[in-house]
């Protein structure tokens, strides 16, 4: 192997150490609380926004890359980073920077979601 290789099983290794950590922790919560499932989901989201306005977040973005990013903790950075960035242009950018930040991800799963709704049919759940 070479030292390219080398690099990038490095990365794998710590995107799925840090997301399987976010995921222990998840999994944790849902076995030994009775927190439903959005609310578990809004936690972590928040958790993102709070971690990464302290400038805890970041170092973990940096370490585990899309393990990271890649959880609803991830989106909670992502709003939060881009709040942050325009909160230096000012009030008005503070606000709409986050929408600005993960405008394209809301708008793949609004697509991807209607995209589903179109070629599968939707029904109750059956116990």
């Amino acid at each position: 192997m070479g030292s390219e290789m080398l690099e990038i099983l490095l990365q794998f290794i710590k995107a799925f150490i840090v997301g399987g950590g976010i995921c222990l922790i998840a999994q944790l919560i849902i076995n030994f609380t009775d927190l439903t499932a959005g609310k578990i989901l809004v936690y972590f989201m928040l958790a993102g926004v709070a971690l990464t306005a302290l400038g805890l977040y970041q170092p973990l973005v940096e370490f585990g890359g899309a393990g990271a990013t890649v959880p609803i903790s991830g989106f909670g950075y992502l709003l939060a980073q881009g709040a942050i960035k325009g909160a230096e242009k000012g009030f008005f950018s503070a606000i709409t920077g986050s929408l600005a930040a993960a405008s394209a991800g809301v708008t793949a799963a609004v697509v991807f979601a209607f995209i589903m709704a179109l070629i599968f049919k939707s029904r109750t759940k059956r116990n």
